[in-house]
């Protein structure tokens, strides 16, 4: 009896530890680390940025100030798979695309009208405390320009 219940706990505990380092790696809240980053000016900022499972979707809810300081707001809901999923809250973008490209990394568009106006590529350390972002986005004049946002996870 005793050996039956060790052997049930351990193959619960190893079942479930599976299912943890399963997970991915972008799921979580990520808060911006404005001194490891890098922003040209008159640019806007995602201050807070949550990954969460929906179903067998991802829901990436995003908050941030706009180049002048005003709070914004975005949600967005699909799948890693590269195609194009409608956005709310986002002024500049209508929907947005993320691609998986291996288990740290995400490349993305955002498109307004079908134009794109945003895309880069996200990155998780290694050790799954901190992520880049590297993004590059056309600006009010139609200049393009790249930042760089450190995330740490919370």
């Amino acid at each position: 009896m005793k050996t039956r219940t060790i052997l049930g706990s351990l193959l619960a505990f190893f079942a479930g530890l599976s299912l943890c380092l399963a997970a991915d790696v972008q799921t979580g809240k990520w808060k911006l680390n404005e001194a490891k980053s890098k922003f040209n000016p008159g640019t806007g900022k995602n201050l807070m940025v949550v990954y969460v499972a929906a179903g067998d979707s991802m829901k990436v809810v995003v908050d941030g100030v706009d180049k002048d300081g005003k709070a914004v707001h975005s949600e967005w809901t699909g799948k890693f798979d590269g195609k194009d999923y409608p956005v709310t809250g986002a002024p500049n973008e209508d929907t947005r695309s993320y691609a998986k490209v291996d288990d740290h990394t995400l490349d993305f568009a955002g498109k307004k009208d079908g134009k794109t106006g945003a895309n880069g590529r996200v990155v998780v350390a290694a050790d799954g405390k901190s992520r880049t972002v590297t993004a590059t986005v056309t600006d009010a004049s139609g200049n393009k320009v790249t930042n760089v946002s450190v995330y740490d996870k919370q």
